[in-house]
């Protein structure tokens, strides 16, 4: 049995190293977690004709989603109903329906089981084809383009599920024409636990200017370019950014400014040229700290594994492998409406530096394998992981939503996601969660007093 509560201690900011090796604890997550919870699918604008479809990952299963006659989107596991194989092999494309190699055995559109081979001749047509369809997601959602799915029919809504962290994602989802997905998404298979770079992304601005420290001197300099969160900081901590956490664990350190920092050179002028104009027409309906939201650079992570960075223009799924590897999935991210030659130099660099093998996908990478595997010692699993730091600087802001820090230098973003982390495993249901989270702000700021 395993003690949930002292595995993650939410008030002291403590969490167990074994959270990145427990096997007992692995297969937990997936029941309680990547069972229940809403994960990133695709993106409309890659499935946008009928037939369209993509396959993705939920925990560790293999999901089909499809774009439908009526143009809407299901999706299905991609197992035959028959003995299990993979229905689909291909990680895109455009199909009439589906047919599985080993027996032949085919599916519409919909996921109807619609021919089968030897169906009179050898099942003497007793099978009963409605009861033998492609296994779908209880709940699919479109949000902003952005398409997610849940196992769970009793999970709330999507955007409930957001929370307070919709009001920020809308900042950016919602600008005129939204936001895209370029594909196809670059993968790659790292040894580590999927927690390492959730809670990475989730609000660690502190290791930028350690771990990327030699990489972003180069990749940053220039006229008007700065270090962002390289000691010595160049303004006192407050005025560099803020952080924010939510009931769910959704988080994001946001770091005022700083969106062209990875922009390459050739570009600079035109990346400025448009976020100014973009700020012009957003102050028409967005209220000024909104404007700064978008002005901003931020990584995020919508809990569990699906995370982004603002500014660098990469969007990933971290998909579990086993306690210690992942595969990771990342698109670039880009405005629907920004010129085509803008979006082509933002993949570049995107590619060039959080790429499969960008220079700071590598840096992290050796930090995030690291944690998992230094992890796998007897003794250094009885060892306790620290995330105090700006314990008792939490507070609700006027404007923003959810708990906030005053600095991005924090790990109050850290200690939210592992609430909620928490409140997922000891929970037997939503209802149970909805319940017990109720008090989520209170647990929190308790902590840091």
């Amino acid at each position: 049995m395993i003690d949930l509560d002292s595995l993650v201690d939410v008030k002291r900011g403590i969490q167990k190293k074994r959270i990145f090796v427990d096997r007992e604890l692995y297969e937990l997550e997936q029941a309680r977690i990547f069972a229940r919870a809403w994960q990133f699918l695709t993106h409309e604008c890659l499935i946008p004709n009928i037939g369209d479809y993509a396959t993705a990952k939920m925990g560790e299963d293999e999901v089909l989603v499809v774009r439908q006659r009526d143009r809407t989107i299901r999706a299905f596991l991609n197992v035959c109903s028959h003995r299990g194989a993979r229905v689909c092999a291909a990680e895109a494309g455009n199909a009439r329906g589906f047919t599985c190699p080993y027996h032949g055995w085919g599916y519409g559109l919909d996921g109807a089981l619609a021919n089968l081979p030897f169906e009179k001749d050898a099942y003497y047509s007793r099978l009963d084809k409605l009861q033998h369809g492609l296994k779908p997601l209880a709940k699919i959602e479109s949000y902003h383009g952005f398409v997610y799915g849940c196992f769970d029919p009793h999970a709330p809504s999507f955007r409930e599920y957001l929370g307070d962290a919709a009001y920020y994602l809308d900042t950016l989802l919602g600008v005129p024409g939204g936001l895209e997905l370029i594909g196809p998404p670059s993968r790659s298979l790292l040894k580590c636990n999927w927690k390492t770079p959730a809670e990475n992304f989730v609000g660690d601005m502190y290791h930028v200017g350690w771990t990327h420290a030699g990489s972003m001197s180069v990749i940053a300099q220039g006229p008007g370019r700065g270090l962002i969160g390289n000691p010595p900081l160049p303004l006192p901590a407050a005025q560099i950014g803020m952080q924010f956490t939510s009931q769910r664990g959704h988080g994001a350190s946001v770091t005022y400014g700083g969106t062209d920092v990875l922009c390459p050179a050739e570009a600079l002028l035109d990346l400025r040229a448009w976020q100014a104009q973009r700020q012009r027409v957003l102050r028409k309906t967005l209220s000024a700290e909104r404007v700064n939201l978008y002005a901003s650079t931020w990584n995020m992570t919508i809990f569990p594994n699906n995370t982004f960075l603002w500014g660098p223009n990469t969007f990933k799924v971290w998909a579990p492998r086993g306690p210690e590897a992942i595969e990771c999935f990342t698109w670039v991210l880009a405005e629907t409406e920004m010129p085509q030659a803008l979006k082509v130099a933002i993949s570049h660099q995107a590619n060039a530096t959080f790429g499969t093998a960008g220079i700071l996908e590598s840096e992290d990478s050796d930090n995030m394998e690291s944690m998992t595997l230094n992890s796998r010692g007897f003794m250094s699993r009885q060892l306790s992981l620290n995330a105090q730091m700006g314990r008792g600087n939490e507070r609700e802001h006027p404007e923003y939503p959810g708990l906030i820090s005053d600095s991005n230098i924090n790990e109050m973003s850290y200690r939210g996601f592992y609430r909620a982390y928490r409140e997922m495993l000891k929970a037997d249901s939503w209802a149970q969660m909805n319940c017990a989270t109720q008090a989520w702000k209170r647990e929190l700021l308790e902590g840091g007093a």
